[in-house]
């Protein structure tokens, strides 16, 4: 065998070396992919449970609320009561994840408010202040979940129903 022969075979089998170690390589990535996907999956699974969880016991109060006024079992004021519950409920379910309601604000401020509906008015010390609040807002950590949607008085407005 020449020496060119020799180096040509050497060079295959390092080659074929190489190319084990790439396979290696590779099964050990996908294994190493795969435990990877299902710890994410799983940690995404446990962080989403208690909250899911909750919001099967808000499931389970809806379910009751309906079945009774399907029975007819309440009067005008337990119904009341029984829908002010589960306002309630579902505020505390929000509560417990850390969002909450907006505070009232009389002067609107872009920064937690969305004007949907503008009121002329009548002076000009009434510009900006808040008519209404038309859809609630709720801020996590101090951040805006959902801006609060409001009508606003704005001095000097023509159109009313205008967007801001």
């Amino acid at each position: 065998m020449s020496t060119s022969e020799r180096q040509l075979e050497e060079i295959a089998a390092l080659l074929r070396d190489r190319s084990r170690q790439d396979e290696t390589q590779q099964k050990a990535f996908d294994a190493l992919y795969e435990e990877l996907k299902q710890y994410k999956e799983d940690f995404i699974f446990q962080a989403e449970k208690p909250f899911l969880l909750d919001l099967l016991l808000f499931y389970d109060s809806l379910n009751w609320f309906h079945q009774s006024l399907e029975r007819r079992e309440m009067s005008p004021d337990v119904v009341n009561d029984s829908f002010q519950y589960l306002v309630d409920e579902f505020l505390e379910l929000l509560y417990r994840r850390d969002v909450i309601p907006c505070e009232g604000a009389d002067r609107f401020d872009r920064k937690v408010h969305k004007a949907v509906r503008v009121i002329p008015a009548a002076a000009a010390e009434e510009d900006w202040k808040v008519e209404a609040v038309l859809k609630r807002g709720f801020v996590r950590n101090d951040k805006v979940l959902r801006a609060e949607e409001v009508s606003v008085y704005r001095y000097g407005a023509e159109n009313t129903g205008r967007q801001e």
